[in-house]
């Protein structure tokens, strides 16, 4: 059986490029190389999208959601190649199907990022991938991430 692994936030910040305010992963929880990982996403107030998404009645955007899945599957990838990305070695966003939005995502909220492989050549990734609130499903999507 596969062990699985922890990632912290210091760690995460190797396998992803992004930083606040576009950092959407907080931690990984567990993984399993090729195949699927689970990361969180602690959800606050003082997020910079909150003071116009929507100021009186805060609201996390959905694309924010699948980006935040899509970022959970870029450490994947790089887990799985054992190396950390490179400014000539990145992977983009390429595609985005069959998504819905079931549950508003709100401060307080503890999103639960679980993205699992459906299929990749070298250079091009398909996962599937389902946002949870306390086990509530907020968002689920199917995506591909491109080498560049």
């Amino acid at each position: 059986m596969t062990e699985l692994k922890k990632i912290d936030y210091l760690e995460v910040r190797k396998y992803l490029p992004h930083r606040y305010p576009f950092l959407f992963v907080d931690t990984v929880e567990s993984y399993i190389l090729g195949e699927s990982l689970i990361a969180i996403k602690n959800v606050t107030q003082n997020e910079a999208y909150f003071s116009g998404h929507f100021p009186k009645l805060p609201v996390m955007p959905g694309v924010l959601i699948v980006e935040a899945l899509a970022q959970a599957s870029g450490i994947l990838m790089y887990k799985t190649f054992d190396r950390y990305p490179s400014e000539q070695d990145l992977f983009y966003l390429a595609g985005i199907d069959n998504t819905r939005f079931k549950r508003k995502v709100v401060p307080g909220d503890q999103l639960k990022l679980s993205v699992a492989v459906m299929r990749h050549r070298e250079n091009l990734w398909k996962f599937k991938g389902e946002a949870t609130v306390n086990g509530e499903l907020a968002c689920y999507a199917e995506f591909l991430n491109i080498k560049a």
